[in-house]
């Protein structure tokens, strides 16, 4: 079943009109092959397809500039991570005055991760990020299985829900024994996936690397790097804090999230929704999908949280030119207006505050703060841009 994907091929045209290379990032299996491939299919036909996994386009590639100098259109290059030495022949390609040539390459791990990615295609290349299905793309309705089985595709479109466990636990193993390997990092497997399931558990909490290090038996600056390669795989979101200047005290360490909920579940051993709906972190799993739901919505790569010592918090804020949006979530039938949520909106200067849960009817709570089921946020970017009321 092929779920249609519009957005992420109206982003790479938009990319293409400013750059030569186009990068297709995020975590694999989350559709990126798929995607190029149907840009490919509609631009340019006859384009040009290398995969980097596959042993016969790696020795092609072993001589680049001859392999790719004459050619013309549109070049699809997978996995580019796998070929770091490929990058700076593009860079010389692309900057040939006769050059007639657009790539469009598709990556598991961010330029921080790929020694050269970043430094030769600097200026170069434009990024779309692509996670796994978001709410447009599944069908709002359908929210409660993206939310439980995660947006991957082989996973939210599963028969049954084991088989979609069952494909998680791959990937998960996968990742470990194969992927990590594959990027040139020394990290026993084990150790990983030992501390991949420390974020798990510690999924919506404030990172705490002394924390990390003792349950690891390491040093925190080896915490900070395994949160970093998860990080750099697009498999686990650091958010950092919106520090206000307040004459009060702020966390100023970054929160952490699993980017896909059904991974969470995967490692927290939740099978389907009524497990979830037992487990001590449901709150929690909840409040992560939302806000990827909303980040995913609104285009953005990155938001912020806010919480002042004295216990004030709010769990999203986007800006969006000069206008300040906050977001609470809430798994709640019928939320009400809490103390901490007056405090956003003063101290961080809201023009609107919304907050998000799962039940079906909008309601108002304040001129300024309103009650939105999550499967209308796939319209609230076009609501806002309008105006009040939402």
């Amino acid at each position: 079943m092929l779920v249609p994907r519009p957005r992420v091929a109206a982003r790479i045209r938009e990319e293409f009109e400013e750059h030569p290379i186009v990068v297709i990032s995020g975590p694999r299996q989350c559709g990126k092959t798929t995607a190029a491939a149907e840009f490919a299919r509609t631009e340019d036909p006859a384009a040009h397809r290398f995969d980097l996994e596959r042993p016969l386009d790696r020795r092609r590639l072993q001589t680049p500039e001859r392999t790719l100098g004459n050619l013309s259109g549109l070049v699809v290059l997978d996995e580019a991570q796998a070929a770091p030495a490929l990058f700076d022949t593009l860079r010389f390609l692309v900057d040939r005055p006769t050059n007639r040539t657009r790539f469009l390459l598709s990556g598991s791990a961010s330029p921080t991760l790929v020694r050269g990615l970043s430094e030769s295609l600097a200026g170069r290349a434009g990024e779309v990020a692509l996670g796994g299905f978001d709410l447009a793309e599944a069908g709002p309705e359908r929210w409660p299985a993206l939310w439980v089985r995660g947006g991957f595709p082989r996973s939210f479109l599963a028969a049954t829900d084991a088989g979609s466990v069952r494909w998680r636990n791959r990937f998960t193993d996968t990742f470990l024994r194969r992927d990590i390997p594959s990027l040139g990092i020394r990290i026993p497997a084990e150790r990983l996936r030992r501390f991949w399931m420390m974020v798990a558990h510690w999924h919506g909490q404030i990172w705490n690397a002394a924390e990390f290090a003792r349950s690891l038996g390491s040093s925190e600056p080896t915490a900070r790097r395994y949160l970093d390669l998860l990080a750099g795989t697009y498999l686990v979101r650091v958010m950092p804090p919106w520090v206000e200047n307040l004459r009060k005290r702020q966390t100023r360490s970054p929160r952490l999230y699993l980017r896909d909920t059904g991974l969470l579940h995967a490692l927290l051993d939740i099978a389907d929704a009524g497990e979830l709906d037992r487990h001590t972190k449901v709150g929690a799993s909840f409040e992560g999908f939302a806000i990827e739901q909303t980040l995913a919505a609104f285009g953005h790569r990155e938001g912020f949280f806010w919480r002042t010592k004295t216990g004030a918090e709010l769990d999203l804020l986007l800006i969006r030119g000069p206008r300040r949006l906050g977001f609470e979530v809430k798994l709640s039938d019928a939320p009400g207006t809490t103390r901490s949520m007056y405090a956003a909106l003063e101290d961080l200067r809201l023009d609107h505050l919304f907050v998000i849960y799962p039940g079906n009817d909008p309601y108002s709570l304040h001129d300024r703060i309103s009650v939105l089921p999550i499967s209308s946020l796939p319209d609230l970017p076009q609501r806002v841009a309008a105006g009040p009321p939402f």
